[in-house]
């Protein structure tokens, strides 16, 4: 159980982004965190994940306050992040990839089981390097798969349907199902898209930095039809939402 209690984070300016913002996160459950841009969402992962530290408030993980470790004290309690944009690093491979994934070796056999859960073949991807000439869409596989391989508590995935193609965004929809019926993590998937929204076990809207509304995705999702209050990407998976 992840809780975030009166959370508030501010720019270095001094604008509110969150605001008194609480939150409850489940074991064993998908949840979307979907609103309006600009209204605290990817700040709001952050948070969670350690890479920027609240002015005001606490997060606990099971009741453990964890307010004040930084990331990589929070990925070695299970709580991974997978970027809007995938980091690409030259000279290393998909295969030493999954491995610091792992924290540990990992076989020909182990690496090929991980990319078919990403719908890619182990074959052509286990040796190639983590650099330009990948894909958006493959890209965003091979990050996945390297959370996969980190055995997580809680995943939180920052907008994973920007800037890939139709058949990769399939493939996405399958990994998340599969990790939400295996019910080995929790997952947050902060996005707008809608066959996102429509796998979802709860959503939650956060505007202005607040919670705005929350619950199931048969409560919410019907509420989510008008554009200016939540508008829902279809079709434009190039497109920031």
């Amino acid at each position: 159980m992840l809780t975030l209690n009166h959370i508030n984070w501010s720019t270095p300016e001094g604008v509110p982004i969150l605001r008194d913002l609480s939150l409850e996160i489940g074991d064993n459950a998908l949840t979307v965190i979907t609103g309006p841009n600009g209204g605290g969402k990817t700040t709001l992962a952050k948070v969670i994940v350690g890479l920027l530290r609240p002015s005001g408030g606490s997060i606990l993980l099971d009741g453990e306050d964890i307010t004040e470790l930084d990331v990589t004290g929070r990925a070695r309690k299970g709580i991974s992040y997978a970027f809007q944009q995938p980091v690409r690093f030259k000279g290393l491979t998909v295969h030493d990839l999954l491995e610091l994934g792992s924290g540990g070796t990992l076989s020909d056999t182990q690496v090929c089981a991980l990319l078919s859960k990403v719908g890619l073949c182990a074959r052509d991807y286990k040796d190639r390097e983590v650099n330009a000439s990948l894909s958006g869409g493959e890209i965003k596989r091979i990050e996945i798969a390297s959370v996969l391989a980190r055995d997580s508590r809680l995943v939180i995935f920052d907008e994973p349907e920007a800037g890939i193609d139709l058949w990769s965004f399939s493939g996405l929809i399958q990994a998340f199902e599969e990790m939400k019926n295996s019910h080995k993590a929790s997952q947050i998937i902060i996005s707008h898209q809608e066959r996102i929204l429509e796998v979802a076990d709860r959503i939650v809207v956060v505007e202005n930095g607040k919670v705005a509304r929350d619950g199931s995705r048969e409560e919410i999702l019907p509420t989510l039809t008008s554009v200016a209050a939540c508008p829902i990407g279809r079709d434009n998976l190039g497109e920031r939402l």
